[in-house]
Formats: C-alpha cells, sequence, structure tokens
C-alpha cells in the first residue's frame, strides 16, 4: 500500500467556480472566489493511498485470495488492455466542510456555496496529483496510467463504493461509508486506474470516452465540455 501527502499549492478559482455552478463572469465577485480558495487551502488536509492488484481483462476481474469481478462495461472498456489496477482513495479530512457547516448555520450563504466548491476542487487536485505519483511508479515497470474512474461514473454503480474503499485502504486515511454508499468526508474521492502496456494505453485512449465524457448524468451542473 502506497500512502502520499501531496501538497496543495493553489486551487483553480475557474474549477471552483464551476463546481459553484457559476459561469465565468458571475454573480459573485472574483474577490469571493479568491477567499474561498485561500480558505480552501488552509483547511484543506489532503491524503491518498492506493493498492495495486494484477488484473485479468479477458474477464474484467481484479486477481486476489478472492477474486473480485467487476460488472460495467465501462469498466471493461477502460481497463481493455490493463495488466495490473490500482485502487484508489483521497481525501482532505474534516476541516473544511466543517467550516462549509458554520457558514451555513450562521447565515453566509455565498461564502459556504464557495468553500464548499472548493473543497470539490481541492479533493480533485489531490486525487490529480496522486494519480501523477502513480504515473510516475508505473512508468519504472515500462507501464502506463489510464485516467481514473470511480463508482458512480458511468455504467459503474455506486453500490461497489464498500468494496472499493476497502481494497483501496481509504479506511487507513479516516474514510468512512454509510448505508448509502456515500463517502465521510464528503470531499473524498475513491477510483479505479488501469495499468496497461504504453502503446496500448495511447490507442485506446483514442477510442474510450473518459471522465464527464463516459458519464450518464449529462445534466450534472459540475460536468465539464467536451474539448473541441
Amino acid at each position: 500500500m502506497t500512502f502520499y501527502h501531496p501538497p496543495l499549492l493553489s486551487l483553480s478559482e475557474q474549477e471552483t467556480r464551476r463546481y459553484a455552478g457559476l459561469g465565468p463572469g458571475g454573480p459573485f465577485p472574483e474577490e469571493l472566489v479568491v477567499s474561498a480558495c485561500n480558505d480552501g487551502l488552509l483547511l484543506a488536509n489532503p491524503r491518498a493511498t492506493w493498492k495495486r492488484y494484477s488484473y485479468n481483462c479477458a474477464c474484467s476481474t481484479i486477481k486476489m485470495m478472492e477474486p473480485v469481478q467487476i460488472h460495467s462495461r465501462n469498466i471493461a472498456n477502460h481497463l481493455q488492455t490493463a495488466v495490473e489496477v490500482a485502487i484508489l482513495a483521497v481525501t482532505i479530512g474534516h476541516e473544511l466542510e466543517q467550516e462549509v457547516n458554520n457558514r451555513f448555520m450562521t447565515g453566509d450563504y455565498t461564502a459556504g456555496l464557495l468553500l464548499d466548491a472548493a473543497g470539490t476542487t481541492a479533493v480533485e487536485q489531490v486525487a490529480d496529483a496522486a494519480c501523477k505519483y502513480l504515473a510516475s511508479e508505473a512508468l519504472r515497470m515500462g507501464l502506463s496510467c489510464t485516467s481514473r474512474y470511480s463508482p458512480g461514473y458511468g455504467d459503474w454503480d455506486i453500490k461497489n463504493q464498500p468494496w472499493v474503499l476497502s481494497l483501496s485502504g481509504g479506511k487507513e486515511i479516516g474514510i468512512t461509508i454509510n448505508e448509502s454508499c456515500l463517502l465521510t468526508p464528503r470531499k473524498s474521492v475513491t477510483a479505479i486506474v488501469g495499468l496497461v502496456p504504453p502503446t496500448d494505453h495511447s490507442m485506446a485512449s483514442l477510442c474510450q470516452p473518459e471522465g464527464c465524457a463516459s458519464c450518464r448524468l449529462t445534466n450534472c451542473f459540475a460536468r465539464k465540455e467536451p474539448k473541441q
């Protein structure tokens, strides 16, 4: 198991606006967004962990003492040439969401909304940093990484979240799960990443949609626009 504490040196104001459901121009003054990002940096406690497992792409099965078969066409496509998978968990801890709750309780709804969005930006940046570090590990083995794919994306049911959290080692960094398969702290993410031969990954990435493009929630307020 790998533990990683990626540094957060800045938060994207553009992404924070997007997660708050705002367009580029408003309605809130830019200084409020900047303030939320600065507060997010102070309150976030970024942590990540992952474990690697052998993978049988022919039957979408994680090879271990008790094999786990993944029932998802999207995952089968996403990992179609993977020889290993890494199960990843990241969080920024409880402190930021506690401050979000405080702001809503005192009626400072704008600040609460923007800080919550900054928290989402933070955990996504932590996940991206963890994947970058994982990719450097894979490179030393002569492999490359697919993008991360989380329970609840596309046709991969969120009910898979408990075993994903367990295999990632996410409980070791303070992540728990409730009966609705929602993670606590809320600003936490689990995901699977494929480790593939570099040439196979470059070909697959041309054919398979990833991220928001693979998700069926087309009306999601945080959906990224496709690149032209």
